[in-house]
């Protein structure tokens, strides 16, 4: 009989790529999930299958391909890695295709709340290696990934920062939910009472993007659990235009935000070209 799985992964693992390499039965799960359907019977199949390759697992990483980039993934706490292993179809595919069919010369991207690499390795394999991405990710152990995912790939022309994004320069604390590292936030966003917190350092959008010595930005995606307004907010107020975006691509979190995002990104001269059941996404024409 299978036992169950840990409630926590294992620590990091910084090993050579491929001796997590899974075995024929997580491999054939692997394989069954990725060609599910989008339809409702295809998601529930996936899932229980799912749930059946997470206990032979018992809290070990994979190591496999996923969005054209290799990655060490450890789907326990972090729902991103979850999705991305099993079933990367269902990892925001309108929106990345979105952002696929943006790529062009000298593409820049900014990804903030990048968790363990899945926007910017795909756009970094989508870009062939020539565009210029900024993975930004706060939380120790999960930008530990992210840095182990990009080594992981030649293509990767991703510079990775370990600090959180916010409306001004300074420490600030984050919520760190126990069962999804992916929805840590600056605002408490859920009921997890046995989540941490974490004082990290933080640094505004426009800060980071003058540091980098961009001279223009084509995307920003923020997955920031609520947080987007403050960021944003600061930055349309402070930023010259020839540093707005053309696409942002962000959670919709609308009951989160204190203030009016989409009339700040309106009166900015975005419209919402794409609007899923999480995301959202604004372009600039």
């Amino acid at each position: 009989m299978l036992s169950p799985a840990p409630m926590k992964p294992h620590p990091n693992d910084l090993g050579p790529f491929g001796q997590h390499a899974p075995g024929p039965l997580v491999t054939r799960i692997i394989q069954r999930t990725r060609q599910a359907s989008l339809g409702w019977a295809g998601k529930r199949g996936a899932f229980a299958l799912r749930k059946l390759a997470l206990r032979v697992l018992a809290g070990r990483p994979v190591d496999t391909e996923a969005l054209g980039a290799r990655m060490r993934l450890y789907p326990y706490n972090n729902v991103c890695e979850k999705r991305i292993l099993f079933t990367p179809q269902y990892f925001d595919e309108p929106e990345r295709k979105v952002l696929a069919d943006a790529i062009g010369p000298d593409f820049v991207f900014i990804d903030v709340g990048a968790n363990i690499g899945g926007y910017s390795l795909f756009v970094a394999a989508q870009a062939a290696g020539k565009a210029r991405i900024l993975a930004i990710e706060p939380q120790p152990e999960i930008f530990e990934r992210l840095v182990y995912n990009i080594r992981q790939n030649d293509f990767a022309c991703i510079k990775a920062l370990d600090c959180a994004v916010s409306d001004k320069d300074g420490e600030i604390t984050l919520f760190l939910p126990e069962h999804n590292r992916g929805e840590t936030s600056m605002r408490i966003v859920n009921s997890d009472i046995n989540g941490k917190q974490l004082r990290v350092m933080a640094r505004t959008l426009l800060g980071l993007i003058e540091e980098e010595r961009y001279d223009h930005v084509d995307a920003i995606k923020l997955d920031v659990e609520g947080a987007e307004d403050l960021i944003l907010e600061t930055f349309y107020k402070t930023a010259p235009q020839h540093l707005w975006p053309k696409l942002v691509l962000m959670e919709y979190s609308n009951g989160r935000w204190a203030i009016d995002l989409p009339r700040i990104m309106t009166a900015s001269g975005y419209r919402e070209m794409l609007r899923t059941k999480q995301n959202v996404v604004w372009l600039r024409d």
